[in-house]
């Protein structure tokens, strides 16, 4: 199958709400450019880097979502032009991002990243962490960021019921918090799931999906 046809066999099945982030990590920009002739327009990278390179070779209407762990020297890189930074977990990464953004006169989106995993390695905030940080939201007005939404990983496992059971813990920790709204905090968007479990995240209320291997076939 063409990476064409895998994508838009994908989106024939993701729900109306769901939104589809075509993970293009390591794949060439013959490949992207495949997916966004096939009408996508939202690319999920993990090296700042290897994203700024597309993002200048490719055409502008493309939105750039930074889906892997960032460390807040590399976001002066990224902030001229990313549209969605998924994995915060930190308030002090969070001050670097307005910082950024506000010297390219720009708000960017950020999703709060959940620890739900069993694993030791991924990381995320735990739920007070969670709570202090939306409670310094409501204090300080970070003019150039907006929080839309939390984000999580399952542990890496066949299992799906732990997997199940880390989505349905992470969709209650966004029920609790949703209903907060202040000027620069506002979520609306829950992301979970990726080529492997991305069907049992939607069953488990999620909004966003990280697909990669699925439409552009194995990593190299």
């Amino acid at each position: 199958m063409s990476i064409k046809n895998n994508l838009l066999q994908i989106k024939s099945q993701l729900p109306n709400h769901v939104t589809l982030v075509a993970v293009s990590k390591t794949k060439p920009v013959t490949d992207l450019m495949e997916a966004y002739n096939a009408g996508q327009l939202i690319f999920g990278e993990n090296k700042i880097q290897e994203m700024t390179d597309k993002w200048q070779e490719m055409p502008k209407d493309i939105q750039w979502y930074m889906i892997g762990h960032v460390q807040s020297n590399k976001v002066k890189f990224m902030a001229e032009y990313v549209s969605l930074i998924h994995g915060v977990d930190s308030l002090k990464l969070l001050e670097e991002i307005n910082k950024q953004a506000k010297k390219h006169d720009r708000i960017i989106d950020c999703l709060l990243q959940i620890h739900i995993a069993e694993e030791e390695t991924k990381f995320g905030l735990d739920e007070k962490e969670l709570d202090e940080i939306l409670e310094i939201l409501k204090q300080v007005q970070y003019k150039n960021i907006k929080i839309v939404g939390l984000m999580g990983m399952a542990t890496f496992t066949d299992n799906q019921n732990q997997i199940k059971k880390e989505f349905q813990n992470l969709k209650t920790i966004f029920d609790k918090v949703s209903h907060l709204k202040t000027e620069n905090c506002q979520l609306n968007t829950l992301s979970m799931g990726m080529s492997g479990d991305y069907k049992l995240a939607i069953e488990c209320g999620s909004t966003m999906v990280r697909i990669g291997s699925s439409i552009f076939g194995g990593r190299n």
